[in-house]
């Protein structure tokens, strides 16, 4: 059972998931050698994952290390580079090829074993004592797959065993970035304009009046280009207030629901003279190790516009009109985010 277990999982199981508005929508990206380079050519990422385990590597010498979504298969590669006597790396996507080619090339296929599975089906013959993932998405948790991490540390992770990473936080700022405001509102506004050339185009053409829908339309334009986040690179000057840390977790303890809702009230003080145009969003993992084993060196990966810039940017969350400030203020808020 075992044995095969740690094979790809069956024909039939596998043909079902890749069936699945799971896959379709979200994890098939992840089979493509292009998504995985841009991830590969992302310096502070690499070189944060790098150093936590290498610079640490009395976590990773003769243990066993399971990596969670191992797509390429580098992080594996690293953890057996570092003395790991065992690595199993799980992989749900069709990328588990390519990562036994770059993990045979490199010489540790003696050392790691691919398995092409969910995280949720795999059987493993033993405890690990580190579970090492790249698996937050944008503002961490936007299309994360971190509730597959949750799964594995609850089934296989030693009580005396550590996360790499092993802490998250989320930050917010107030922003200016007036130019992203305008370019939202042009959009709904050039959406708007091609709905009235569609109701009369179709009224025309075909003889139906479409024009019932148009506040419909409406809403969903406003939702979609004036009140929904975006994915963007800011500078230190798209800033005008400090940062505030809104949540944060503890990844051996937290639970699937402490993730699943993010809750928060803050106050947000803005101390330069411009336009409030928003509030950018950003995360920062930090690899400590563990009580029982705590990390030698500590490093920290964040994705803040106070660094360089990384492949998950930050998000922003538009407000619109921007609001002038003369004089500093506080913005308070209570938010909720799933």
């Amino acid at each position: 059972m075992v044995a095969s277990n740690l094979r790809d999982i069956s024909p039939d199981k596998k043909k079902e998931w890749e069936s699945s508005s799971d896959f379709a929508n979200y994890f098939c990206t992840y089979a493509y050698i292009y998504h995985q380079k841009q991830m590969l050519t992302d310096d502070l990422r690499m070189k944060s994952y790098h150093d936590a385990i290498f610079k640490n590597q009395n976590h990773f010498k003769d243990k066993v290390i399971l990596d969670v979504g191992t797509g390429s298969g580098i992080l594996s590669i690293w953890a057996a580079q570092s003395g790991a006597r065992k690595v199993y790396a799980v992989e749900a996507t069709n990328i588990a090829h390519q990562a036994r080619k770059v993990i045979s090339a490199n010489g540790q296929d003696h050392i790691i074993t691919v398995i092409q599975s969910k995280m949720e089906d795999v059987e493993l013959p033993e405890k690990v004592d580190v579970i090492v993932s790249e698996w937050m998405g944008y503002f961490l948790l936007r299309e994360s797959m971190f509730d597959s991490v949750i799964v594995a540390r609850d089934r296989w992770l030693k009580a005396d065993g550590s996360m790499f990473p092993s802490h998250a936080s989320i930050f917010i700022a107030p922003m200016c970035n007036e130019d992203n405001s305008i370019k939202r509102f042009n959009e709904f506004t050039s959406a708007m304009d091609g709905w009235r050339n569609f109701v009369d185009n179709t009224k025309a053409s075909w003889g139906v009046d479409m024009s019932v829908l148009g506040n419909d339309f409406r809403k969903e334009q406003e939702q979609y280009s004036l009140h929904t986040s975006s994915w963007k690179e800011l500078k230190i000057e798209d800033l005008v207030g400090d940062e505030v840390e809104i949540a944060s977790w503890d990844l051996k303890s937290c639970k699937l629901n402490d993730i699943k809702e993010v809750k928060a009230s803050f106050s947000m003080p803005i101390s330069i003279m411009s336009r409030f145009g928003g509030i950018a969003g950003w995360f920062d993992v930090e690899f400590k190790g563990c009580k029982e084993n705590p990390a030698e060196t500590e490093v920290t990966l964040t994705t803040s516009p106070f660094v360089q810039p990384t492949h998950w940017g930050q998000q922003v969350f538009p407000l619109y009109p921007p609001m002038q400030v003369i004089s500093p203020l506080c913005v308070a808020q209570r938010t909720s985010a799933s």
